[in-house]
């Protein structure tokens, strides 16, 4: 069993920063798990935005995120980051952290991914 907590959602303003961190916890060892995010604005569908390795060596992100986002982790703090830049209210969302214990695993859908976070709520004022 894996346990996340996301933390460092907030209220900004249009062009400003945020760092979320999602922590896990459990039997798994961090680094035998792929990770992700996802995010979920108010009226729409779940969207992936980025996933990574378990070393972190290899990431993937979606377009609207791409060049602004970036997604990494620390092993050894069993800690995966999403480092969010030049925010746009588009960005506003419940941003989840997930895991899969799968290799390969299905990045970019749902079903690729077995533990999820509670989420947090980030929005971006214009």
């Amino acid at each position: 069993q894996v346990r996340l907590v996301e933390s460092g959602g907030g209220l900004v303003q249009a062009g400003e920063s945020l760092r979320l961190s999602c922590e896990a916890s459990g039997s798994t060892p961090f680094n035998y798990l792929a990770m992700g995010w996802f995010r979920q604005a108010p009226g729409k569908e779940r969207e992936w935005i980025a996933a990574l390795s378990r070393s972190g060596s290899t990431t993937y992100y979606a377009d609207p995120v791409k060049g602004r986002f970036t997604i990494s982790r620390d092993n050894g703090a069993n800690t995966m980051y999403l480092q969010m830049n030049n925010l746009n209210p588009e960005d506003t969302a419940v941003y989840s952290c997930a895991a899969s214990p799968d290799n390969p695993w299905t990045y970019r859908s749902e079903n690729g991914y077995s533990y999820w976070g509670q989420g947090t709520q980030v929005t971006v004022s214009s």
